[in-house]
């Protein structure tokens, strides 16, 4: 490999690591959950929590606090006893959430085509397995 393909190569990957890096993270299945359920309005962790459908405990609190690092969410602690806690969209995130709302769209509007192109696709592999 040349030496000019390899520093073109490395820059690609510089450039596309955190990129990757950023999907990963608002793309991940709990991540979309929280930042769809925070979208209108200040809510609370057992609003989020009976808002997102499976998640723990841990995976919302672990997921809530990577949000707030990555500046998608501002979390806000109101000094009462007990204390009381709420999470909002930053301007950042709301414009993701724009983003999602059409992906989410997407998804409902193509779930059932997509199953049938597996099923096809499953089915055709039975009839016909690889060789190599």
């Amino acid at each position: 490999m040349s030496r000019s393909h390899t520093r073109v190569t490395e820059a690609l990957r510089d450039e596309a690591c955190p990129v990757t890096e950023v999907l990963d993270r608002v793309a991940g299945k709990w991540s979309i959950g929280v930042l769809i359920a925070a979208a209108h309005g200040p809510v609370r962790f057992t609003e989020l929590e009976r808002a997102i459908h499976g998640i723990s405990r841990r995976m919302l609190t672990l997921n809530l606090r990577r949000l707030e690092r990555d500046g998608l969410l501002v979390r806000t602690v109101y000094p009462t006893v007990p204390p009381k806690v709420e999470y909002s969209l930053t301007p950042m995130a709301r414009e993701l959430h724009a983003s999602l709302t059409g992906l989410v769209g997407w998804a409902e509007r193509h779930r059932s085509a997509i199953a049938e192109a597996r099923a096809a696709y499953d089915a055709a592999a039975e009839q016909s397995p690889d060789v190599g």
